[in-house]
């Protein structure tokens, strides 16, 4: 079954006033990759997610957005370094009366040090929302698989349009290459009797056409080649994940055809090799997307 690796999904939950909302997308990537970007205190469930994510996505580079707001949203709190900061006011006061400074110790001072305090997001509620952010999830997912899966039916579409491009093109290659032997053969005899008075040494004659017909046999290049046409139309039917089988066949189907377009000793074969490779090109990069 043909899956597009690109696509996009939202998912959103409302509890009260607070508001989970899930986005993700994904574009092409030779392996599964996922990111996920959400609040600190939810760090704990990523990979929980990431397998919740695995479950419909088997191929391609996938970020998720989780954001949350409301009351239960990123809670933050101060927290102080008491000890230090009254340190720091006795080591001042002791400063100040040692040298008999007249300036006095404000707010300000202790509000310029850094040390004394930092702000920390709240670790509670981690597990009261983990359903939550899951049902979002999942929304998210469906959507982008769905999506995922209507570009790629639109992807089969156009790679059954190219395959049966190839596929005529293919045959029509393959009905020329029987007759490059006989023509080379007619060619070189002619020459022969322009430069021999017409005298022609048929043994000779044989002898370069069967060097000629093994040179340029391609009979094992375009079996190959039809055989790998078939197992790319079968593959494309399985009901997993393909992209990678495709894009390797296309790899092959790609070798055959330059192999024949070296052994071509022919105008009209090397022609159609050209459009068989550039019909080839356009399928490779639409199976470059597919899972």
């Amino acid at each position: 079954m043909v899956i597009s690796m690109t696509g996009f999904g939202r998912g959103v939950t409302e509890i009260g006033n607070v508001r989970i909302t899930v986005e993700a997308k994904s574009v092409n990537h030779r392996f599964f990759e996922c990111s996920i970007r959400m609040p600190r205190q939810h760090f704990q469930l990523e990979d929980q997610l990431k397998k919740m994510i695995s479950q419909y996505i088997k191929r391609g580079k996938v970020d998720v957005f989780i954001t949350i707001t409301g009351d239960e949203g990123a809670k933050q709190k101060l927290s102080v370094d008491w000890p230090l900061v009254d340190l720091y006011y006795k080591f001042a006061s002791e400063l100040k009366d040692r040298f008999e400074l007249t300036e006095e110790i404000s707010l300000t001072h202790l509000l310029s040090n850094p040390a004394f305090a930092t702000l920390e997001e709240s670790q509670t509620g981690a597990s009261e929302w983990e359903g939550h952010i899951q049902t979002a999830l999942k929304q998210a997912v469906e959507h982008l698989h769905s999506m995922r899966k209507y570009e790629g039916i639109e992807l089969e579409k156009d790679l059954h349009l190219q395959l049966k491009s190839f596929k005529k093109c293919l045959h029509n290659a393959k009905e020329i290459s029987p007759t490059i032997v006989a023509k080379y053969k007619d060619r070189l005899e002619k020459r022969i009797k322009e430069f021999a008075d017409g005298h022609i040494d048929e043994n000779r004659l044989l002898t370069e056409v069967a060097v000629f017909a093994e040179k340029t046999d391609v009979t094992e290049e375009f079996t190959r080649l039809e055989s790998h046409v078939v197992q790319f139309e079968h593959a494309s039917l399985q009901m997993e994940p393909i992209g990678r089988r495709l894009d390797f066949l296309t790899q092959e189907m790609n070798r055959e055809v330059n192999t024949i377009g070296s052994k071509a000793n022919d105008a009209k074969l090397t022609s159609h090799v050209v459009d068989m490779k550039s019909m080839l090109e356009k399928i490779r990069e639409q199976v470059q997307n597919i899972e």
